[in-house]
């Protein structure tokens, strides 16, 4: 007994109509409908034998059935090599990029939430991976009689800043000529060169000891970080979605959500594949046992290569999700390749 094209039109529509319902899908409304033109004793024998396969799991005996990881793999793998996306959506996702924003933070940020709006699940972008940004500029721009706000700007588009303390003698003359001397001599240096280099260049900077310490420390903060920034929008839509309406369970997922770094390592997509789908146990993550991480890449005018991920639920619109992810990275890659 194998998977045939009618089984696999059965489990198709099984998949849809779950993915749309949540409710457990039984021969009946498959036969009502979907124009099959077969009985829902053929139905119910050709579900039957889905489950014998592994596709199909029926979580209580009078109930209808749902979908396995298995029969979600399936499904994916006939959708990788299809799905349009809506025009709606497609015309959504351009206007959201139309005016360019220059800052790469900013666009990543507005990416993670378009992607969130449009899918209705939690999205998460990832800045390009490569070589570590290098420092362009550092300013210092007081803020008030003892505070001054440092800006460092990197080669990548990257933007740094916190509030520093600084004696109250410094105005923004001297903070000025402070800052031209500290982009002389940091230009060109990543974060971490910077961390190893600030000790030499501010021990003829002794009159200035609060702001040295605040300068090392906020260098050392920012070269410490491996994922430096990593945009997530709707990390609380999957509550809207009965599989995490226990509290426990939705507590586990939002906690994770704030680690960024680990979120990172799991979103961040390997190899050359436009796409991944990780279904359920496939991600790895108890805290997403009952989820699908979908993914997809785009790229930089440089060669390097950043990741857009939607996490939802693993009765996900997959058809929709692939598009959408798809036509978000063209338009992630031309804007980034747009000198």
């Amino acid at each position: 007994m194998g998977m045939d094209e009618r089984k696999f039109r059965i489990l198709q529509a099984i998949i849809d109509d779950y993915i749309l319902t949540a409710v457990p899908v039984g021969s009946r409304t498959i036969s009502k409908k979907y124009d099959m033109g077969l009985s829902s004793a053929t139905i119910r024998n050709e579900m039957s034998d889905l489950e014998e396969l592994g596709y199909l799991d029926q979580p209580h005996v009078s109930a209808g059935r749902i979908p396995s990881a298995k029969a979600y793999r399936l499904y994916v793998d006939q959708l990788l090599h299809q799905g349009l996306l809506h025009s709606d959506s497609e015309s959504a996702i351009r206007a959201h990029f139309l005016g360019r924003m220059r800052q790469m933070e900013d666009v990543i940020d507005h990416a993670a939430q378009v992607l969130s709006n449009l899918t209705n699940y939690t999205a998460v972008v990832l800045p390009p991976s490569g070589p570590q940004p290098r420092i362009r500029t550092l300013q210092l721009v007081p803020v008030s009689s003892n505070a001054a706000l440092v800006v460092i700007v990197t080669d990548s588009g990257i933007v740094r800043d916190a509030v520093i303390r600084v004696s109250e003698q410094l105005d923004s003359d001297t903070l000025y000529a402070i800052s031209k001397s500290l982009t002389k001599e940091l230009s060109g240096c990543t974060l971490k060169e910077a961390v190893e280099l600030l000790p030499q260049i501010t021990g003829r900077m002794q009159d200035n000891e609060k702001l040295l310490q605040g300068l090392n420390s906020f260098f050392q903060e920012n070269a410490g970080s491996s994922h430096a920034h990593v945009a997530i929008g709707g990390r609380s839509n999957i509550l809207n979605y009965p599989e995490y309406s226990d509290t426990e369970k939705a507590r586990s997922f939002l906690s994770l959500m704030e680690t960024r770094d680990k979120l990172a390592s799991i979103i961040a997509q390997q190899g050359e594949m436009a796409f991944t789908v990780r279904i359920g146990p496939e991600t790895g993550v108890p805290e997403m046992a009952d989820c699908s991480i979908v993914t997809a890449t785009y790229s930089t005018g440089n060669g390097q290569q950043g990741t857009i991920g939607v996490i939802g639920p693993t009765r996900m619109q997959y058809n929709r999700v692939l598009s959408i992810l798809g036509t978000m990275g063209h338009q992630l890659s031309e804007l980034f390749s747009d000198d």
